[in-house]
């Protein structure tokens, strides 16, 4: 067995980004940029009024002006505005020739095509948004490694992008073994359970924006194990196996794995739970064998899963670490790292009941992991100890 440390480590070792790709803006919410975006033109391209209002030169607002035309938002022609001269503007409409200037429409005093101009404190440019004050042709938009956020999206948009590079998102398949297992909704027979795996780490994927999820059954046979997993590879760039990888009898996920051309990386890491943590590579292709028990596919989920497939997509780990105090103590066998289901709040945190490898009804309540190290074996009220905080 390896330490936890040790199987990280290793994990990093064997991953590197997936290939850039080339997706449609509206597509692109949520990945990371690949490239650097550079503008292709001014923004705005022309200057522009910034509210309803009327137009001017500067220099001839303290003077009785004469209304001549006006500009909407769209219009495919310009006017021309000459000294003594006011246009009746709208909000986004070009600003007219010889104009350098709009006032509010609420500041002016109108008695037929006379205005009267009624702000003292109008100055040269106001309301006018000049071209290229959102960006300049030619200018850097967005650095390569940025995160397309909702106000990315737009904002590329605006500046006339409609197509981005982009670490890709990976492809997840999810092979459930167990002859024991039944859908939820259907009745027990006996010695049946119900299959949740499938359920969590999926809901896990999709909450990390992930929406490639291909969900496969395999009995605990070797044969059709095989014929799952090579599928599961084919169509994949990350393959998560839950259950089957301990010593039974009908335990057949480390033998499939060899026989399918899958490197063994690692087999057992010294934690509870999920001690008997499977890692291979076929290629490229990143293949994990999860414990079948619920609390431990999803504690080796947030620790090797999750991480792996942020340094594929380039995207920022959403389980973060944080010191804590222990609010009670606490006593657990040495040899073991081990991942205890706890809240945290306001700085402390508290183990909760139910830390059993096979209840997730204590998970359902966590919001962090808390980590206690291998070789210490008691932990008292007080002590300060890394947790994971868990996405919400």
């Amino acid at each position: 067995m390896i330490s936890v440390k040790e199987a990280k480590d290793l994990i990093s070792q064997h991953i590197s980004p997936l290939n850039p790709i080339s997706i449609d803006l509206a597509e692109a919410a949520g990945h990371i940029l690949a490239a650097d975006i550079y503008a292709k033109f001014d923004i705005p391209a022309f200057s522009q009024s910034s509210m309803d209002g009327y137009t001017l030169k500067f220099e001839d607002h303290e003077k009785e002006l004469n209304l001549t035309g006006e500009m909407a938002a769209g219009t495919a022609t310009n006017i021309t505005i000459q000294h003594g001269e006011t246009g009746r503007i709208f909000t986004g409409a070009p600003l007219p020739n010889g104009a350098d200037t709009v006032i509010m429409q609420e500041k002016i005093t109108r008695l037929g095509d006379k205005i009267t101009l009624q702000d003292p404190n109008l100055k040269l440019g106001l309301n006018v948004r000049n071209k290229g004050s959102e960006i300049k042709a030619g200018a850097l938009a967005m650095e390569k490694d940025s995160l397309l956020s909702p106000a990315a999206i737009g904002f590329l948009a605006g500046i006339g992008v409609n197509e981005v590079t982009v670490y890709p998102m990976p492809k997840i398949s999810i092979i459930v073994t167990g002859k024991e297992l039944q859908k939820p909704g259907v009745p027990l027979a006996f010695g049946q359970v119900y299959e949740s795996n499938s359920y969590s780490l999926s809901a896990a994927l999709k909450h990390e924006g992930i929406d490639q999820i291909n969900v496969y059954e395999a009995d605990d046979d070797l044969e059709i194990l095989k014929k799952v997993l090579q599928t599961a590879i084919t169509n994949s760039d990350v393959v998560l196996l839950t259950g089957g990888v301990s010593v039974g009898d009908y335990d057949f996920v480390i033998e499939a794995a060899a026989q399918c051309g899958i490197k063994q990386i690692f087999h057992k890491v010294k934690q509870k739970p999920g001690k008997p943590l499977f890692f291979g590579t076929h290629g490229e292709k990143l293949i994990f064998g999860l414990p079948g028990n619920p609390s431990s596919v999803l504690s080796c989920y947030y620790n090797y899963v999750l991480p792996t497939i942020k340094i594929l997509s380039q995207k920022n780990n959403s389980v973060t670490e944080v010191q804590a105090e222990l609010t009670h103590s606490y006593n657990k066998p040495p040899g073991l790292t081990h991942f205890l289901k706890g809240k945290y709040e306001n700085g402390k945190v508290t183990p909760l009941n139910a830390q059993e490898s096979y209840r997730l009804s204590s998970f359902a309540q966590a919001n962090c992991l808390i980590c206690l190290n291998e070789t210490q074996t008691h932990f008292e009220k007080g002590d300060i100890l890394t947790v994971m905080i868990l996405p919400n």
